[in-house]
């Protein structure tokens, strides 16, 4: 017996090398497969809140560029390849935003960035971005240095409102409103504050009008009524109001405590979710600004937007379902011309595909069309003349006529 034995030692040497043979062969296969499979499709990413307080315009945001990648795909796609989207939640976290941005960029090798909610991680994207050389989109934060950030080549680019003018149709609204005369701020503690207390400050002074005070205040606040009583102090007859949903109920709440009925002209924080529902009552006195709305007459874009929306997201029966419209509006027409760009390039070399953006003739969006939305000294596609003020009702955003 002891021939067999020798030779079953020797076949299963054999058949062992073999396997590992063939294994390695499957390893490396794997390998070299798994990068071409990756270029079968473009990837872009979108770094947004998407969870804490303001969720519901994360889920905006992605639901607008969802719709919009679902078109783009029907025709083909970009470049003869699928695109998809990656997204990651920031938490409203710049630290955690720049993490999220580097991720996408490094690891999915994403395309171009969409960018999200808030003005400080927005702000502390930007120098990656730049440094990357990848085209950053925003499709909501307003910080006027999002965009306007001195960068030699600048990669960042918005569809959305910009502070700068915000703050210039906030004080114009007032004036003619409510015949303003001396007007107070109370504003967030963090750079969206500080972009809005440049942008305020400036406007004012184009129109000769003093203010009563500046106040700050905290996310975290839940009471607001000593600055807001340093500014009825002051005499303030309209207060500017710029904060997120929580923190901007927090005043609301604060000012019903006090009983001072005073006009209340906000940034368009308020309706980025549940604010109606924190807030109480007292919400509808708010107008606040925005870039569209799904309520009122529609044009045929808009409704064959709208009605793509309800049948990709059953959820959705009443128009209080789609507040809030900016985030899909901002984030639809935005993809779009993104995807413009790309196609206009030919490539996924961002900086093939920044002059791209520069060479977009025109674009018939959800929000308006665009000429020439883009150049080298304005890298924000909307102006002044695409706002328009809301206020909540029963939990839905409608337009006012001012």
């Amino acid at each position: 017996m002891p021939v067999p034995s020798r030779i079953s030692r020797t076949t299963s040497k054999i058949t062992s090398k073999i396997t590992r043979r063939l294994l390695l062969a499957a390893a490396a296969a794997a390998a070299l497969s798994a990068p071409a499979f990756a270029e079968d499709t473009i990837k872009l990413g979108l770094v947004a809140a998407m969870s804490g307080q303001s969720a519901k315009s994360g889920e905006a945001i992605v639901r607008g560029l969802s719709l919009a990648l679902d078109e783009i795909n029907a025709k083909g796609g970009l470049l003869g390849k699928k695109v998809e989207l990656v997204v990651r939640d920031d938490e409203s976290n710049p630290a955690k935003g720049v993490v999220a941005a580097r991720e996408l960029v490094q690891r999915e090798k994403v395309a171009a960035l969409f960018g999200g909610l808030d003005t400080p991680v927005s702000v502390a994207i930007v120098p990656f971005a730049n440094q990357s050389k990848v085209p950053f989109m925003g499709v909501w934060a307003a910080g006027t240095p999002i965009t306007r950030n001195g960068a030699a080549e600048n990669y960042v680019f918005r569809v959305s409102a910009v502070d700068v003018l915000v703050d210039k149709a906030l004080v114009d609204y007032a004036i003619k409103k409510y015949s303003a005369k001396k007007p107070g701020m109370i504003l967030i503690n963090n750079p969206w504050g500080e972009s809005n207390e440049a942008g305020l400050k400036a406007a004012l002074a184009d129109k000769s009008l003093a203010y009563a005070g500046i106040e700050k205040f905290q996310d975290a606040d839940v009471d607001v009524v000593p600055q807001l009583t340093r500014l009825k102090e002051a005499g303030a007859d309209v207060l500017f109001m710029v904060a997120n949903v929580a923190p901007s109920s927090q005043v609301v709440k604060s000012l019903d405590r006090m009983g001072w009925n005073v006009p209340i002209v906000s940034h368009w924080g308020p309706a980025g979710g549940r604010f109606s529902e924190l807030a109480g009552p007292s919400s509808e006195r708010v107008h606040f600004i925005q870039t569209f709305s799904f309520s009122g007459k529609l044009s045929p874009k808009a409704e064959q937007v709208l009605a793509a929306l309800k049948a990709k997201y059953p959820a959705i029966k009443t128009l209080a379902d789609v507040t809030p419209a900016v985030g899909i509006a901002n984030a639809y027409d935005a993809m779009h011309l993104t995807a413009l760009a790309i196609a206009k390039a030919g490539s996924t070399e961002g900086p093939k595909i920044r002059e791209a953006f520069y060479a977009i003739d025109k674009y018939d969006g959800l929000i308006k069309s665009y000429s020439k939305p883009f150049s080298p000294t304005n890298q924000d596609a909307l102006t002044s003349e695409d706002y328009l003020f809301t206020y909540f009702k029963e939990g839905e955003i409608l337009p006012l006529t001012n």
